[in-house]
């Protein structure tokens, strides 16, 4: 039985041994075949890379601060009656410019006239009590002198003379408010500027305490925006406005894509909000083509200062990196170079180069994302690229 089994042992070993050589065999084939070819880099080229170059200018470069504003009306008053009567009359369009004293509405003058007329001859009845109380006085001091009447009787005309005086005084104030009060019946435009729409019409009963009014004038040339700046950086704005220059200011539409209105900076507030850390500002506009309306949100932009004789290079032009910010020049092996910069001021697209740059050089402007330092290029376009700029 030992014997019958021997054969099926050595069929086991064989196989084993067959495995073992494949596994050993397949090891070695992945040890010594050679290694693959690298893939090609996307973005590789093995010529000169192709770009543009602009010269580093020496220009006067303008600072400019922006900020948010809203626009708020120089003037603006509500039109109301100081009388009570009914609104015979509306003398202005919505929407109409007028001037400041111009007739804009009449209330019924008919219960004033008669009230003026009624004090007019209270007065004169006043002034006739008047001429005879002095008239008395004059012959009793004559007859006093005469020793024909007694002391007693002339100081009692006298006084009565002064009570008639204060009834002449009194009267009269009373003849020039009925006068007033007539004169108010025909309202007029207390300050010059565009009128909104009507809030009452002929026929309305109008009373002196409406809260409403009968319209609102808002002055919209000039007008004003008010906007913040903070504190941080207030110092060369408030020290151009005590010395009396004149500080531009930009308004522009809400997406910033055009400016409605150019003015100046007028004044400052006297405190500085603690709650934001700003300074409230009002700058004036002319707003001739009146595109500024009361309420209306801007982005207001100043020209704090200008850096005179400045080195300019398009923003677009720096490169950031860990040791910090850098140009691309071309060298004389048309090779890119990278030089450290340090910047200054921005504004419009471009950016002022504090250290690291001299007018004239040559700075790479489009092809960027291709270069690394010591990398053949090939200019083009560099005198369009100047001219343009």
């Amino acid at each position: 039985m030992a014997q019958a089994s021997s054969p099926r042992r050595g069929s086991r070993r064989f196989l084993v041994a067959a495995i073992v050589l494949a596994i050993v065999a397949g090891a070695l084939y992945l040890l010594l075949r050679p290694a693959p070819s690298a893939p090609p880099v996307r973005g590789q080229y093995a010529g000169p890379v192709p770009v543009t170059v602009v010269p580093a200018r020496r220009a006067p470069l303008p600072i400019h601060l922006d900020a948010v504003g809203t626009v708020a009306p120089l003037g603006q008053a509500l039109v109301r009656s100081r009388v009570d009567g009914e609104l015979l009359e509306i003398r202005f369009a919505e929407g109409q410019e007028v001037q400041a004293g111009e007739l804009l509405a009449v209330i019924d003058p008919r219960p004033y006239e008669i009230a003026l007329a009624q004090a007019r001859g209270q007065l004169r009845q006043i002034q006739a009590q008047l001429r005879n109380a002095r008239a008395d006085l004059a012959r009793f001091r004559t007859l006093h002198q005469q020793d024909s009447v007694a002391r007693r009787q002339l100081e009692t005309q006298e006084a009565l003379v002064r009570e008639h005086e204060g009834s002449l005084q009194a009267q009269t104030a009373a003849v020039d408010e009925a006068q007033l009060r007539l004169d108010y019946t025909r309202v007029v435009a207390p300050i010059g500027g565009r009128v909104g729409l009507r809030r009452a019409h002929p026929g309305n009963l109008i009373q002196a305490a409406d809260a409403d009014g009968i319209a609102l004038i808002t002055q919209t040339r000039p007008i004003s925006v008010l906007f913040s700046v903070s504190e941080t950086r207030m110092a060369h704005i408030l020290s151009a406005l005590r010395a009396g220059e004149a500080l531009a200011a930009q308004a522009w539409d809400r997406e910033r894509r055009e400016v409605l209105a150019t003015g100046q900076v007028r004044t400052f507030d006297n405190q500085i909000d603690p709650a934001t850390g700003t300074l409230q500002l009002r700058a004036e506009f002319a707003n001739t083509e009146e595109r500024l309306f009361p309420s209306q949100f801007v982005n207001v932009r100043l020209q704090v200062r200008t850096l005179d004789d400045a080195v300019v290079i398009p923003v677009d032009a720096v490169q950031y990196g860990a040791r910090g910010t850098y140009v691309y020049l071309v060298d004389g092996e048309d090779r890119a170079r990278t030089r450290s910069v340090v910047l200054g001021p921005t504004a419009d697209g471009e950016v002022a180069v504090s250290e690291g740059l001299a007018g004239g050089e040559q700075v790479v402007l489009e092809g960027l994302d291709r270069l690394s330092e010591g990398r053949a290029v090939a200019v083009q376009g560099a005198a369009q690229a100047a001219q343009s700029r």
